[in-house]
């Protein structure tokens, strides 16, 4: 029987990983855009590392639960982190060779990575009762933040790393679209050429996660979970059952509604967050306003994430669904009212908060609903779906901005949000009956 010490020591093992992977992540994002213009020679091409990542993202977030569910979270996340580290080490030869296609490859690499690192969530929420669980899922939701605030910092001594080793920290990539290169080289004197040195950093960053991984989460926190199941699944555990089908628990209204939740929570905040700097560029906002209202915007989707953790476990999944659900749908509303920058700012606050809320209840009500080796299948299957649906909000935003402006793309987002408190009331009644049936 493993006591809290051992929990607490995983989560801590989980957040220091998570906090790296995040960094790293965001650090690279920082100049992903920034790269794709620069190596393909036009503007069309900036979003298709993004858009690379999060439908690799879709497709290997399954693979990596039935992975997890046969090998053990520690093996996964070790595996997810090397994928990491290797797709890095592409994007620094794709940048030092002017190679786009590489960069490609390296983004793919990047969404392998991504699939695996997400699942750190509910290794964190297993291992700890029923009434902790929301709380601690919130916590490694919270390392986000770091990554928020210290990815884009690290752009720099990622310069000066690549320097040190030889990789030049300035490849002088020009293209035809000069105007193109001028206008969004804005960090550092980036304007004369391009810098590997995010990609350079993030190989290092990744690296220590797999190690810190592979020599400190022990015991395997599946195991660790085991003391929190019933002697009756146990004993299903040891006879090999693989517990109910995929097809079994799809069918359950709890675990539908915990994966419309993460599912719509996640397409509402990318399609509104997408389109939002573009919006404002459009107004003549400087980009220290967009990167204000992107600070304001992460601050609400990571920063209270402790917080929101605890009011899951103190007044329940369902109530916090309700409430992040309204907290979306007052974004909607606001976000198109004014192009004044106190209102965008609001607005995308409650965006990302609204998600938060969203996110980490319907996280802890999946967990809540698994048992056994029903997890890791679950769970895999949840993140592809809502990676998925998340890459199609990501490319509709585009889409419906052009046919209507941001007003068409915030009345999307609420429509989706009222349609998410529909689902919420007859879902979790139709689980009320089940329990008293």
């Amino acid at each position: 029987m493993h006591d809290l010490r051992t929990s607490k020591r995983l989560l801590y093992t989980l957040f220091i990983t998570q906090s790296l992977f995040s960094a790293a992540q965001i650090s690279v994002f920082t100049l992903h855009a920034i790269a794709a213009g620069i190596l393909s020679g036009s503007d069309t091409a900036t979003g298709l590392p993004s858009t690379t990542m999060t439908f690799t993202q879709s497709i290997m977030a399954y693979v990596f639960g039935l992975y997890m569910g046969r090998y053990g979270r520690r093996m996964g996340l070790a595996m997810a982190y090397s994928f990491g580290m290797l797709s890095a080490l592409i994007g620094v030869a794709s940048i030092y060779f002017g190679v786009f296609p590489l960069l490609l490859l390296s983004s793919a690499g990047l969404g392998v990575a991504r699939a695996g690192a997400d699942m750190s969530r509910f290794a964190a929420g297993e291992v700890f009762p029923e009434d902790l669980r929301a709380r601690m899922i919130g916590r490694i939701v919270f390392a986000g933040t770091i990554g928020a605030v210290l990815g884009p910092a690290l752009v720099a001594p990622g310069t000066q790393l690549a320097g040190l080793f030889g990789v030049n920290p300035e490849a002088s990539l020009f293209v035809a679209n000069t105007q193109f290169v001028a206008s969004t080289m804005t960090i550092g004197n980036f304007n004369q050429g391009l810098t590997s040195g995010p990609w350079v950093i993030a190989t290092f960053m990744y690296a220590i996660a797999v190690i810190i991984t592979i020599a400190f989460l022990r015991p395997e926190p599946s195991v660790v979970a085991q003391q929190y199941v019933s002697a009756e699944e146990k004993q299903k555990v040891d006879d090999g059952d693989m517990g109910r089908s995929l097809g079994e628990l799809l069918s359950l209204p709890n675990v539908q509604l915990a994966i419309l939740a993460m599912l719509i929570s996640q397409t509402v905040m990318v399609t509104l967050m997408t389109i939002t700097p573009w919006h404002m560029h459009q107004a003549d906002h400087a980009n220290t306003s967009v990167s204000l209202v992107i600070s304001a915007h992460t601050l609400g989707m990571f920063g209270l994430s402790a917080l929101t953790g605890y009011l899951i476990d103190r007044y329940g999944r369902v109530q916090m669904m309700v409430i992040g659900a309204l907290t979306l749908l007052a974004s909607a509303i606001i976000a198109p009212l004014s192009t004044q920058l106190p209102y965008l700012v609001f607005a995308l606050f409650l965006l990302g908060l609204g998600w938060n809320f969203g996110y980490i209840a319907g996280s802890s009500m999946l967990a809540d609903a698994l048992r056994g080796r029903e997890k890791n299948r679950v769970q895999g299957f949840n993140d592809m779906l809502v990676a998925g649906f998340a890459g199609l909000g990501t490319l509709s935003s585009g889409f419906l901005f052009e046919f209507g402006g941001y007003l068409l793309v915030s009345i999307g987002g609420g429509l989706l949000a009222f349609i998410l408190m529909g689902l919420i009331r007859q879902l979790s009644s139709a689980q009320m009956d089940l329990q008293t049936a």
